[in-house]
C-alpha cells in the first residue's frame, strides 16, 4: 500500500500543477493492479476530495483565486459543483447498473480519448472567447459523469474548458480543485450509500499520497512551465488506455 500512496501522490501532483489527470492516472494503475471499478472509483474519490480541498485553501492563501464567499470564483464553483452534482449522481446510477466489462470499456475508451486529446491539443491553436456560464454548465455535466463512471476525466475536461470560455489558466486550475472537490464529495456519499463500498485501506493509501501532494503543487502553479507536461500527460495517459484496452480485451477472450 506504501507504493500506491506514492504513485497517488505523484498523479495528485500532476494533476493540481497542471489541472487534471488524477483519476486518469490513478484508474488504469488500480485496474493493471486487479481492483474492480467498484472499488477504485470510491476510493479514488476520496482521495480527490481530500487533495482538492488541501489545494484550494493553499491556492487562496497564495491569492491565484478569492475563495471568500460572495466572491466571483465561489460563485463559478458552486455552479460547476451543482450542475456537476447531477452528473455524478447519474454516473454512479449507471455504474451500479451496468455490467462491469461495460463499465471498464468505457472507461478505456474515455482514457484513450483524453489522451488523444491533450496530444492533439498541442497542434490547435487556443481561440479566445468570453466566458460563457452556457459553455460552463453542460461542460461541468460531462466532466462529472465520466469522474463518477470512471474515477478520472473531470479536471482536464473542466479545467480545459473554462480556458476556453475566457478563465485565466492558473484561476481555472484553482476552481476545478475547489468544484472538484465539492463533486467528488457527493459521487462518494452516493456510491457508499448505493453500493455498500468498504475499501477502507485502498481509500487511505491514495488519500494520504493525494494529500501530501496538495500544497507542493499549489506552490507550483505560478511558476511551471506547463507545455513539456501536458506532453508527457498526452502520453502517459494514452499509454494506459491502451493498455487497459488490452487487459481488457485478454480478460473477456480468457
Amino acid at each position: 500500500m506504501a507504493l500506491l500512496a506514492f504513485l497517488s501522490l505523484v498523479c495528485g501532483y500532476v494533476s493540481l500543477t497542471f489541472g487534471g489527470g488524477y483519476g486518469l492516472g490513478v484508474m488504469p494503475i488500480l485496474f493493471l493492479m486487479g481492483f474492480s471499478v467498484g472499488e477504485a472509483v470510491p476510493a479514488i474519490l476520496l482521495a480527490h476530495l481530500s487533495m482538492g480541498l488541501l489545494a484550494a485553501l493553499t491556492h487562496h492563501r497564495l491569492k491565484v483565486a478569492d475563495f471568500k464567499w460572495g466572491s466571483e470564483d465561489v460563485k463559478l464553483a458552486l455552479a460547476l459543483c451543482s450542475s456537476g452534482s447531477v452528473g455524478v449522481l447519474l454516473a454512479v446510477l449507471g455504474q451500479v447498473s451496468l455490467p462491469e466489462l461495460a463499465v471498464e470499456a468505457y472507461v478505456s475508451l474515455m482514457v484513450l480519448s483524453v489522451g488523444l486529446a491533450l496530444l492533439a491539443g498541442l497542434r490547435i491553436r487556443v481561440f479566445n472567447s468570453g466566458f460563457s456560464w452556457k459553455k460552463a454548465i453542460p461542460l461541468a455535466l460531462l466532466a462529472s459523469f465520466n469522474k463518477g463512471m470512471g474515477g478520472g476525466g473531470y479536471g482536464p475536461l473542466l479545467t480545459g474548458g473554462q480556458v476556453l470560455s475566457g478563465v485565466g489558466e492558473r484561476k481555472a486550475i484553482a476552481i476545478t480543485c475547489l468544484s472538484g472537490a465539492t463533486t467528488c464529495l457527493i459521487g462518494f456519499l452516493a456510491y457508499l450509500i448505493a453500493t455498500g463500498w468498504a475499501s477502507w485501506e485502498l481509500a487511505f493509501s491514495l488519500t494520504i499520497g493525494a494529500s501530501l501532494s496538495a500544497p507542493l503543487s499549489a506552490y507550483t502553479v505560478r511558476k511551471a512551465d506547463p507545455r513539456m507536461l501536458r506532453t508527457g500527460m498526452g502520453v502517459v495517459i494514452t499509454s494506459l488506455g491502451l493498455a487497459m484496452m488490452v487487459r481488457m480485451l485478454l480478460g473477456s477472450s480468457a
